[in-house]
């Protein structure tokens, strides 16, 4: 809705609300549901490209992947998986929303558990985008430190899963012929790993997804951004344990968040402080905790954010330390909305109904043999 349909809305409330002693609360709900709509538009735009990008590449993986190279490569429990998933992870541009998918959907195709918690940890933190974006903003020394630190938590992460999961060393891996690969059309493994992408692997996480953009937008509502730049004691480990606590819950993506972190510093927020946000909040939010709990399984999850939570706090003290002031801020650059954040938002809303209509027309189905079944009982 453009502004002037906000605004006659607004208006429209304004004349209902002077027949009704109670119209400032009126007002001030239709306010909260505005900003609320706002917020979670706005998520949704941010969200949505890097969900579809993820969504799209474990499809593809899934289709086009030799079956048993992921068992090859990154099947073993042990160092080796973990540092070639981890190497493949860094580069990729992917928030962890659109990582979540690509894990899980790597340990379906053989990958070994932490051979997917190191991609899962360490890919949210970076890309190409977000290293340029980070160097443009914060200096290059503070955007290649953050690589390394993606890099080692990730390895870090993926190594403890593998020591206490103890998986066989000699996995099951279903290996399919090549000559039922080749039989294939090219157009029929595309549709089949759209399929696997939009009904095996979205519609496992749509329902935490939800649940956690609308907890992200209360949270981004009810904590303002500028807030936080008028606090004093922000310094030192008590900054980095507050950006953790305020990071982790939300949805940043890994690019928008750096003209945050940059903001924050030039606020007088520590550099080391600034990371601790840039490494947790992409790599952790509410939307793809659920997510990973049931894909991956609770230990996994509690290695996860610990791993991330640790590792993170490590960094920030160790960059303090070492680079606290060897990066010089640049001025920001705004991020608007272009056409394909919106038809990624558009598409991904359209996936996100349909599978939810999916649910419940199933679920209305199961419910009505034994709806049938007791009539019939009573008429027998």
């Amino acid at each position: 809705m453009s502004l002037k349909g906000w605004a006659g809305l607004a208006d429209l409330f304004a004349v209902v609300g002077l027949c009704f002693p109670e119209r400032e609360f009126i007002l001030g709900l239709f306010e909260f549901i505005q900003r609320f709509v706002q917020v979670f538009w706005q998520l949704m735009l941010e969200l949505a490209p890097s969900l579809l990008l993820g969504l799209s590449i474990a499809g593809l993986l899934h289709e086009f992947m030799p079956k048993g190279w992921i068992g090859r490569g990154l099947g073993k429990p042990g160092f080796a998986s973990v540092f070639r998933a981890v190497l493949l992870g860094v580069p990729m541009p992917l928030c962890s929303c659109g990582v979540v998918p690509t894990a899980i959907g790597l340990k379906n195709d053989g990958a070994s558990r932490g051979a997917a918690t190191g991609f899962l940890i360490s890919t949210p933190q970076t890309g190409v985008d977000s290293i340029l974006v980070s160097a443009a903003f914060l200096g290059w020394p503070f955007a290649l430190f953050k690589v390394a630190a993606a890099f080692v938590t990730g390895l870090v992460g993926g190594s403890v899963v593998n020591a206490l999961e103890r998986e066989p060393s000699e996995r099951s891996i279903v290996k399919m012929p090549m000559s039922m690969a080749g039989e294939q059309r090219w157009w029929r493994r595309f549709i089949e790993a759209f399929r696997y992408a939009v009904f095996d692997l979205l519609a496992m996480i749509d329902l935490w997804l939800l649940v956690g953009l609308l907890a992200s937008v209360l949270i981004t509502i009810l904590i303002p951004g500028g807030s936080l730049q008028q606090v004093a004691w922000v310094q030192g480990v008590g900054g980095m344990f507050l950006m953790l606590a305020l990071s982790m819950p939300l949805y940043v993506c890994t690019t928008s968040s750096v003209p945050i972190a940059a903001s924050l510093i030039a606020a007088g927020m520590p550099m080391g402080a600034a990371l601790v946000f840039l490494m947790a909040g992409p790599a952790t939010n509410l939307a793809t905790l659920g997510a990973v709990y049931r894909g991956l399984g609770g230990r996994v999850l509690a290695v996860y954010l610990l791993t991330v939570a640790l590792m993170s706090m490590a960094f920030g003290l160790v960059f303090e330390g070492l680079l606290g002031e060897a990066a010089d801020l640049m001025d920001g650059h705004a991020h608007g909305t272009d056409w394909l954040a919106l038809a990624s938002a558009v598409v991904l809303s359209i996936l996100l109904f349909a599978l939810l209509a999916r649910k419940v027309a199933r679920r209305l189905r199961r419910s009505e043999p034994t709806a049938s079944a007791c009539c019939g009982g009573e008429g027998e």
